[in-house]
């Protein structure tokens, strides 16, 4: 399974060219309120608010998507950024407050930077914050899976997008203090705003920006070197050149005992050792019919009385490779297979459960992946109703899983709606009010579409 642990390098590319343009948009951003009349700032901020909202749309249907945090918290400071200049200027017309002539659009001379730069600092403190409640990662998670789940990649864009995120909260902190504080101590606000001024208030954000987009250019490279040399890039022509593997991972069950080795070799550590299932094998097909699959694990296990139940499947991030994993569930009593053609031993749930929660580091990542999606659907559903709500209002009730419910019970693993109510439920902060929001929305588009119905229209 090594193959599944290699990082696309136009992926890898489309990574920081996003973040790229995002810290562009910013450059564009201040450029432009500078060169055009004042006025004209709020719309610069929105018509680059749309720019990225396209970039995110087509991030999200193309099939080298990547994370896109960075590129959507910096969506939201543009869009922050117009309403809060439109809102001062408002009330300043209104005579409600008075704010100096520099934060106004009407006035000769507007500094956006004294604006934008206050407003990307707690607009992105916020998005880093929330930044595993947002609406963006939750859809990345169900979509694509955990980090851990997309190999090398999903560890690297995990572990990047968080250090942007940093990077663009110290860098705009930095930024603000310097703009104001040249404001109120250097800068003299009757006198005739001079090329100085200008170049602290404009150039100097201008520059940072591009250097730091400069740095990260650098570190990618180095990252794309670092896995080139240690053989983990796979290019393009690569993946067009590969045969199709399906990977197939059974999980052999007798009541609440499950088949696991404690000395399998980690497929994507060198010489380590962990717990696993012994029972994983691949085909370079691209599908398989369920009678093949329990062939094989009849022939693998040497038991044939056994059934089949389909667990889940998800297609890697190399878009030839797949993983499905099965449930080859034997009937009796474990003492009634004490042999099997691979090594290992029977384990209780229980004590599978315990290192699991303790232990995590023991256990293979394909492992620990399979028991977090089937523990998270099991408890969710019995937490939560469909909607998302609570099921007990007794927030202390802690429901139990075993091996033989899951066998007996009614569960679509392969259906992430409980992974998404998962990380997003009554329990949550401003569930309520979205709901409200959604419900709302709902209802203004049906009564739309009722209009049009009567129209006429289609």
């Amino acid at each position: 399974m090594q193959d599944l642990n290699k990082v696309n390098a136009t992926q890898l590319f489309y990574f920081w060219k996003n973040f790229s343009i995002g810290l562009l948009v910013m450059i564009v951003t201040l450029v432009l309120s500078k060169i055009l009349p004042f006025y004209f700032s709020p719309i610069v901020g929105l018509v680059a608010a749309a720019f990225l909202y396209t970039l995110l749309y087509n991030n999200r249907v193309s099939i080298l998507s990547t994370c896109m945090v960075v590129p959507y918290s910096i969506f939201y400071c543009v869009i922050v950024y117009s309403f809060v200049s439109i809102i001062l200027n408002v009330v300043d017309i209104w005579n409600i407050i008075s704010i100096p002539k520099e934060l106004s659009f009407f006035n000769y001379p507007y500094i956006p930077a004294l604006i934008l730069d206050p407003v990307c600092l707690f607009t992105l403190l916020v998005f880093y914050l929330r930044r595993n409640r947002l609406t963006i990662c939750i859809d990345c998670k169900v979509s694509k899976g955990l980090s851990m789940e997309r190999g090398k990649l999903g560890e690297i864009i995990s572990a990047e997008s968080r250090l942007q995120l940093v990077n663009m909260i110290w860098l705009f902190a930095v930024l603000s203090v310097i703009m104001w504080v040249y404001y109120l101590i250097w800068y003299y606000q009757n006198a005739i705003v001079n090329g100085k001024d200008w170049y602290v208030f404009v150039w100097l954000n201008v520059i940072a920006i591009i250097l730091d987009e400069i740095y990260f250019a650098a570190r990618y490279y180095n990252i794309y070197l670092d896995l080139k040399d240690s053989g983990e890039i796979i290019t393009e022509e690569e993946l067009n050149d590969m045969t199709t593997k399906t990977y197939i991972r059974y999980y052999v069950i007798c009541g609440n005992n499950i088949f696991l080795n404690n000395h399998e070799a980690d497929p994507f550590v060198e010489n380590r050792f962990v717990i696993d299932t012994p029972f994983v094998t691949k085909r370079n097909v691209n599908g398989m019919t369920t009678a093949e699959v329990l062939g094989i694990i009849q022939r693998m296990c040497g038991i044939k009385s056994g059934s089949l139940k389909f667990f889940f499947g998800r297609k890697m991030e190399l878009s030839k490779h797949r993983v499905l994993r099965y449930f080859y569930y034997l009937d009796g009593d474990v003492d009634n297979y004490p042999d099997m053609n691979v090594n290992g031993e029977w384990v209780n749930f229980e004590e599978v459960k315990i290192v699991y929660n303790e232990m995590p580091q023991l256990m293979a990542r394909p492992l620990l992946i399979d028991l977090s999606r089937l523990i998270t659907i099991v408890l969710t559903q019995k937490l939560f109703d469909s909607r998302g709500y609570r099921k007990l209002k007794l927030k202390s009730y802690q429901p139990t899983i075993s091996l033989t419910e899951v066998r007996d019970g009614d569960y679509d693993f392969q259906d992430d709606k409980w992974i998404r109510i998962s990380m997003y439920n009554s329990d949550t902060r401003g569930f309520q009010w979205r709901k409200w929001f959604n419900k709302l929305s709902m209802m203004t588009g049906s009564k739309s579409g009722s209009k049009k119905r009567k129209r006429g229209g289609c």
